[in-house]
């Protein structure tokens, strides 16, 4: 039997991860930091005790090295980090960290122990900055948040250890994706669970930041699907994972409240004071080459995804 590890195992895409590969019939072991003992994400979709789990620090490097030797897993997915985009400003020392020594700590590990499995390590599509046009892997790189600058400065060490070292890594930048497992710190949830408070109270007022900016909105459940396929193939190659479909988010909003049967325009205030300075107007990916080369495309686009987030919050409630 294969064994697997997922590091970060109880965020968002950790836990779908490894909800995934237990039902391929895999043996999951996943690392969450010792700090973080809630498995709540894990209960939520019925697999809490199911993954073997281990309390450690990716910023430690002992931790990694030995628990690699101890494993030895066919492959590595590394989904650990602090991945709040605004949170990054407040805390960009943690950011830059969680991202960056991680990233360093897990290819340098596998470089001493002349690791053979392979590597994924999750991009994100905000190194891009705006992007004018659907970007690909080649796309000229502006990160403009700490958060994005973390990422960048992980896709370089991964190209690198690859391109000098002849480790099997490989960088998955992933565009925006949601699902029921995302907090409200996600301004995705926060409008989702602002739209149903409204529906209960018709006075109810949401307060949200610049509403003009456009991103690429995948599911999470399928991006987890064209990761694992970016990790399993035979020459290492990084990929942007998107749906190319780019949408305001004032059209998610909207979306969002006709759903609820209700005219967003009476519950949204868009406050100047909550915009920030360097904000990404539009963001968007390029899916052609994921598709042509690994025959893997976005099937959930955003009405989709919107009517999931609205049924899964409607069951917590």
């Amino acid at each position: 039997m294969k064994t697997v590890f997922v590091l970060g195992c109880n965020g968002q895409d950790g836990t779908l991860m490894c909800k995934s590969l237990l039902e391929k019939k895999l043996k999951v072991i996943g690392l969450t930091r010792k700090s973080t003992k809630d498995l709540s994400n894990h209960v939520k979709i019925g697999i809490r005790g199911e993954v073997e789990i281990i309390h450690g620090d990716i910023n430690n490097f002992k931790t990694i090295l030995n628990l690699i030797e101890k494993y030895r897993p066919n492959v590595i997915y590394n989904l650990a980090a602090q991945s709040s985009v605004g949170k990054s400003f407040s805390e960009p020392i943690e950011t830059i960290e969680t991202i960056v020594s991680g990233t360093i700590n897990i290819l340098e590990a596998c470089k001493q122990l002349s690791f053979d499995g392979s590597l994924f390590f999750a991009g994100s599509s905000e190194i891009f900055g705006n992007t004018e046009k659907p970007a690909d892997i080649n796309y000229k790189q502006n990160p403009l948040n700490p958060y994005s600058i973390g990422k960048q400065s992980s896709f370089n060490l991964v190209k690198m250890y690859r391109e000098s070292n002849n480790i099997n890594c490989v960088t998955g930048v992933l565009c925006n994706h949601e699902s029921q497992l995302r907090s409200d710190e996600f301004v995705t949830q926060k409008i989702i669970s602002g739209a149903l408070k409204c529906s209960l109270n018709k006075s109810h007022k949401l307060e949200l930041g610049n509403i003009d900016v456009a991103r690429d909105w995948g599911w999470a459940a399928e991006y987890v699907e064209a990761m694992q396929r970016i990790a399993n193939t035979e020459k290492p190659t990084d990929y942007v994972i998107c749906t190319g479909k780019l949408n305001k988010l004032k059209t998610f909003i909207k979306i969002a409240f006709n759903k609820l049967d209700l005219n967003w325009e009476n519950h949204i205030n868009s406050n100047k004071n909550l915009y920030r300075k360097t904000d990404i107007k539009q963001n968007f990916g390029d899916p052609t080459r994921l598709k042509n080369d690994l025959d893997w495309e976005a099937k959930i686009h955003l009405e989709e995804i919107i009517e999931k987030l609205i049924e899964h919050k409607i069951k917590e409630y």
